[in-house]
């Protein structure tokens, strides 16, 4: 779609997010400059701030607000006072399940001039992509707390799995695994919970029928877990419920370079609705506002977001230039081994592109 303009709704959110997203901003507007495309940009002031002054994340009318954009770029939520349940249910959930956002999408990998905790790993040993079910699975409404108070009380949660839904992201991770390396690996723990993941193992073999040409396993967790970390060049596209890719694509993140530099995308694949991006990391509010925190995370998520708007040579250039700037070394935040601030790292990334 390069030459058009695309409208995204801005959610800087709290802590570091507010840090972070406008040096995103700035990337992008910088890549949207050289590639011959707009970027018309609307911030929304939904964050842990607004609900300990008014009681809610965004508006009653939030998700119709958001309707009419092309993308949102949501900067993280959270902040001491205000339980993550208010901030996930209040804002983030609702929202990727208004707009179909089924696919969490996060690629991870070692970048150059970062190092990572696993002694003896290169670039090529740790890149994969963690697709995660992001709809339904074990983030529910349905259960309760019963007898509260009473020594009998119980809390009941319900995982809901629909065919749809575990059929699709499957699909999703297949399809993808055929531009990359041509391997899935499912997570799966279906010798422990009877009803739920058996029947996610048989839509996962009925799938991997349809794509002879796509290298499909299974693995319990807690194997795929420990292969993340002893043999992560042997994992590709790993395909996951809501719980589990969502501890999956942390521990993939740690051990390529940590959580500042890891990004994510809430995705429509449709495109019927607004897709949503943000950095894998928390809001951080002990360093917030101190021009300390690492940008890369939510610029990546940027460049995803680019990706999905159709500027595919953009978003790689947006890659490029994080490549080029951290290899150089010359300018890294604190948390890289540095003293570059925010402001500083943002601002090289946009000059390289």
């Amino acid at each position: 779609m390069s030459g058009g303009g695309h409208r995204i709704a801005s959610i800087p959110g709290d802590g570091i997010g507010v840090d972070v997203t406008v040096e995103a901003r700035k990337v992008l507007d910088r890549a949207a400059t050289a590639f011959g495309f707009g970027l018309e940009w609307t911030e929304f002031d939904w964050s842990c701030e607004r609900y300990a002054t008014i009681g809610a994340m965004m508006p009653e009318d939030g998700i119709e607000q958001l309707r009419p954009f092309d993308a949102v770029l949501l900067g993280a939520v959270g902040f001491p006072g205000v339980p993550d349940h208010v901030s996930l249910w209040g804002l983030l959930i609702p929202v990727r399940r208004a707009f179909a956002q089924y696919v969490n999408l996060r690629p991870v990998r070692l970048l150059p001039g970062t190092t990572s905790v696993l002694a003896g790993r290169s670039a090529e040993d740790l890149e994969m992509v963690i697709v995660r079910e992001n709809s339904e699975g074990e983030y529910s409404t349905l259960g309760g707390r019963h007898n509260v108070g009473q020594p009998g009380e119980f809390a009941l949660q319900e995982a809901v799995f629909t065919r749809t839904g575990v059929e699709r992201i499957i699909r999703y991770a297949f399809e993808l695994a055929r531009t990359r390396a041509g391997r899935v690996c499912s997570a799966t723990k279906s010798n422990g919970i009877i009803h739920t993941m058996p029947f996610w193992d048989e839509i996962f073999a009925e799938i991997a029928a349809g794509y002879p040409d796509v290298q499909a396993e299974q693995m319990h967790i807690d194997a795929l877990a420990a292969r993340m970390v002893q043999q992560p060049d042997r994992l590709d596209v790993i395909v996951a419920s809501n719980l589990f890719g969502d501890i999956l694509s942390d521990l993939a993140a740690a051990v390529t370079g940590g959580l500042g530099m890891a990004p994510s995308g809430n995705i429509n694949p449709e495109r019927q609705y607004p897709s949503m991006f943000e950095a894998v990391h928390g809001s951080a509010p002990d360093i917030a506002g101190q021009g300390i925190a690492n940008p890369v995370a939510q610029v990546l998520a940027g460049a995803m977001m680019l990706e999905q708007l159709g500027e595919a040579e953009a978003a790689q250039a947006v890659r490029v230039a994080v490549e080029k700037v951290l290899g150089e070394g010359a300018v890294r935040t604190p948390d890289l081994g540095g003293s570059a601030t925010t402001a500083e790292l943002g601002s090289a990334i946009a000059a390289a592109i």
